[in-house]
């Protein structure tokens, strides 16, 4: 199903509505939007599990632009489509985010029953310095997937912001990067990788769900 979605700067956003069940809503990454081959492959394994999963381009990407909005408008347009799922489905979806949308996700003041990064990006693109992280304590309950060789992420440093969350837990990919890409010699393919990351996902939600 494909909804558009109002945001409050009056543009609309596209979303597509794939599956029944518990709701999600996914967010992609800065550098590909919604058909980014990593996106499908996820969102239709988290189907096969028995979600909903809504996903959407954000304003910049729907335009055909590749240097993302601004926080604000990013941050609007991730709580229009977050309300608009809850309405259809009547319940909270959960947030689900590769990189550059989990962080956006993650500044939602919402009753989201989990929120679930997939490559947090704790230091922006050409920094040194780790981004400001004291908001995730505030989360309900957050899983973190990240790749040991992610650069946006130095694995010591996430392993230590995490282990401070009171309701936080952190998988680790090994030899893996911020895209889930590892070495040809660990003979793991992208669909075997993704498989991987959704059947990590599906137990964390499952869990979710039983525990409310």
């Amino acid at each position: 199903m494909i909804a558009r979605v109002t945001r409050p700067d009056k543009g609309t956003t596209t979303v597509e509505i794939v599956g029944d069940g518990p709701p999600v809503v996914f967010a992609h990454g800065a550098g590909g939007g919604r058909e980014h081959p990593f996106m499908p492959g996820m969102r239709d394994r988290l189907v096969s599990a028995g979600y909903c999963v809504a996903s959407f381009d954000y304003p910049y990407r729907e335009a055909g632009r590749r240097a993302p909005d601004h926080h604000g408008k990013l941050l609007a347009c991730h709580r229009a489509v977050y309300d608009h799922i809850a309405a259809v489905t009547h319940r909270s979806p959960f947030l689900v985010g590769k990189s550059m949308g989990g962080r956006i996700g993650s500044h939602l003041p919402v009753a989201a029953p989990g929120w679930v990064f997939l490559g947090y990006p704790l230091v922006a693109l050409g920094k040194t310095e780790p981004r400001d992280v004291s908001h995730l304590a505030d989360l309900a309950a957050t899983l973190f997937i990240q790749g040991e060789r992610d650069a946006l992420a130095p694995i010591d440093l996430i392993t230590k912001i995490v282990a401070r969350l009171p309701r936080a837990q952190l998988v680790t990919g090994a030899d893996a990067d911020h895209s889930f890409r590892v070495p040809k010699r660990a003979g793991i393919d992208a669909d075997a990788m993704l498989d991987h990351l959704a059947e990590v996902v599906v137990s964390w939600m499952h869990a979710r769900c039983k525990a409310k």
